[in-house]
């Protein structure tokens, strides 16, 4: 199993481009299943997850193929529409199959999603949402087993309980080939299901307020196809702005959507990093005073547009190092705290109670060996590492491989002193 070593106490200098985002990735490739013709998805992100749904697909009769850093899907033979458990249990996202296959073919057999163990991520509302569409659905022995009578699902109002990302994709493309007008509620803002309403728009879907919390559809009798260019991880964006924030350095971020990181870059000013920001590209500045520490700043995630909660883990490794006591509250996951283990094994201060973190800033943080737990802590420990004095081993980074894309490279080219182990 691999691991990364870290020799901290280098300052990130330098210029890096974002990936496309590995969050929009998976839905767009979902959602060629709602068509028989060519999709293609350039910048698309060289990543764990994106492999497992390839082969996910694959499994069902779809062609995919990587041509350089682009994918190339078609769906016109599927044979089978079943996501068994053994290709799913890795990841969430595959449960996005369900809503294109019920669309299309007017079943589907979809097993219960697994992935990052950071909380309860219930798919209620997929169920719900795809049963007020028409489908009838019951759960299984670990599976969704959806089917639609009459073969067409039909238009309807649906208001969610809870914003629900993944749930609002499927349901959005499941509206796009029912009969009649679909409005989803309570949908989710973010970009990456903009990104999506675009993709689907291109191929032929009649979709409005992408962007906003009303998301409107009207059904089509068939899709066509689409060439897309996936947009910028603003996850993975984050990530390198909060090491270049913790190390003290001078980093600029390029082919991404400044835009798409509002809350992030104000909680980054208010530690004290200078920024500047272009169309398409971000510079972070924390080096004009050397030995210097950020400034503790506190933290509560929210949905789009407030702070994320896929940076949550990277801001407290931040606040690690900073001068002053910050609180980080976690509001959408009830377990997304199992990396403070971990940071304290570094030497960092934190007392854990409910869903709020105390982070007491210290002066340094030492190396250790240290185990990553999922895909956002391991970004949040390798920003510690990237800190720390000596060396540090992080262990179980298979996390990290799901949603960055050759991120040891990326630090290197920053000045990281940073190697996989094999």
């Amino acid at each position: 199993m691999d691991k990364l070593r870290i020799d901290g106490g280098q300052p990130l200098h330098g210029e890096v481009a974002a990936s496309g985002a590995k969050n929009a990735a998976l839905p767009l490739m979902a959602a060629s299943l709602l068509s028989s013709r060519p999709v293609r998805l350039e910048r698309a992100p060289a990543l764990m997850d994106v492999h497992t749904l390839g082969e996910l697909l694959r499994s069902m009769g779809a062609q995919v193929e990587r041509d350089g850093a682009s994918l190339n899907l078609q769906a016109d033979r599927i044979q089978a529409c079943e996501a068994p458990y053994e290709r799913v249990k890795t990841m969430r996202a595959s449960v996005l199959v369900l809503g294109p296959l019920l669309a299309r073919f007017g079943h589907a057999r979809v097993s219960l999603p697994g992935g990052c163990a950071i909380g309860a991520r219930p798919v209620d509302q997929h169920i719900r949402g795809l049963q007020q569409l028409g489908a009838q659905v019951e759960v299984e022995h670990g599976y969704i087993v959806a089917s639609v009578p009459g073969g067409r699902l039909r238009g309807a109002r649906i208001t969610t309980d809870m914003v629900t990302v993944t749930g609002t994709e499927n349901l959005m493309m499941a509206a796009c080939l029912a009969d009649g007008e679909t409005v989803i509620e309570n949908a989710a803002q973010e970009p990456e299901v903009v990104d999506l309403a675009l993709m689907l728009r291109a191929m032929g879907a009649d979709i409005e307020g992408e962007g906003s919390s009303r998301l409107r559809i009207r059904g089509v009798p068939e899709l066509g196809g689409a060439r897309h260019r996936i947009v910028a991880d603003r996850i993975e964006v984050g990530t390198f702005l909060c090491a270049a924030a913790a190390t003290r350095g001078d980093v600029t971020v390029r082919d991404c959507v400044p835009q798409h990181l509002d809350a992030l870059l104000d909680k980054l000013r208010a530690s004290g990093a200078r920024l500047e920001c272009g169309a398409d590209w971000v510079r972070l500045r924390a080096d004009a005073l050397p030995g210097a520490r950020p400034a503790a700043v506190s933290v509560r995630t929210s949905e789009y547009p407030g702070f994320a909660t896929d940076m949550q883990a990277q801001f407290m490794a931040l606040n690690c190092v900073a001068e002053g006591t910050a609180t980080v509250t976690e509001t959408i996951f009830e377990n997304r705290f199992m990396h403070v283990q971990e940071l304290v094994r570094l030497g960092a201060r934190i007392t854990a109670e409910g869903n709020t973190c105390v982070v007491q800033g210290v002066e340094r943080l030492s190396g250790a060996t240290v185990m990553a737990t999922d895909l956002r802590a391991s970004a949040g420990l390798v920003i510690a590492a990237l800190v720390a004095e000596g060396s540090t081993c992080i262990e179980r980074i298979y996390h990290l491989d799901r949603g960055y894309e050759a991120m040891e490279h990326k630090l290197a080219a920053l000045g990281a002193r940073i190697e996989r182990l094999r």
